[in-house]
């Protein structure tokens, strides 16, 4: 969950602290509120790819300012091919371009597919989130990286991210942190 404050990198917060998790790190650049919420629809349902740049800026912006330990590379959340075609682009991707350009990381968008075409998470509760990813994803062989980043556009219960976690970690990534524009309050 969202601190209040800045925090230290590494500082887990209490609902990461009562449960193991199968990644080692996540920030993100805002809240997921106010016209945050706008800047994220605009580029992922709104073909504003303008906004996806501006969004892959900020939290470029954000990893600098926080200086984790800097990964191999960039791992975008892929999308069912289905859906890519009905929405033309994923906006995972297309931010993850603008923060690997600006961070010097390459961008993997090929190590694993969604091989689910799952409903939207939307409306969903923590639990049908799980059950709805689980399974969703395929590494396409071994990595060729020991330490990713996931990068997503919003974070809301993590089901998604700990999906992909899962698929990468058996895939040989050693250590997996999780970059997103947005995390819900």
């Amino acid at each position: 969950m969202p601190f209040d404050s800045p925090v230290l990198v590494g500082a887990r917060c209490p609902a990461c602290q009562r449960r193991a998790l199968p990644f080692d790190l996540s920030l993100a650049a805002f809240r997921y509120e106010a016209a945050v919420v706008a800047l994220v629809t605009g580029a992922k349902f709104d073909g504003r790819l303008n906004l996806a740049r501006l969004l892959g800026q900020c939290l470029a912006d954000r990893v600098r300012e926080m200086d984790p330990p800097r990964p191999d590379a960039l791992v975008p959340v892929p999308l069912h091919a289905a859906r890519l075609r009905t929405r033309g682009y994923n906006q995972a991707l297309e931010i993850a371009r603008v923060v690997g350009r600006e961070l010097a990381l390459p961008v993997d968008r090929s190590c694993c597919v969604r091989v689910l075409e799952t409903p939207p998470q939307a409306g969903l509760d923590e639990r049908a989130r799980t059950r709805n990813v689980r399974g969703a994803f395929l590494a396409q062989g071994p990595l060729p990286w020991r330490h990713v980043a996931i990068l997503d556009d919003v974070v809301t219960t993590g089901s998604t991210v700990a999906e992909l976690s899962r698929v990468l970690r058996r895939a040989g990534a050693v250590r997996i942190q999780v970059w997103a524009v947005a995390r819900t309050p």
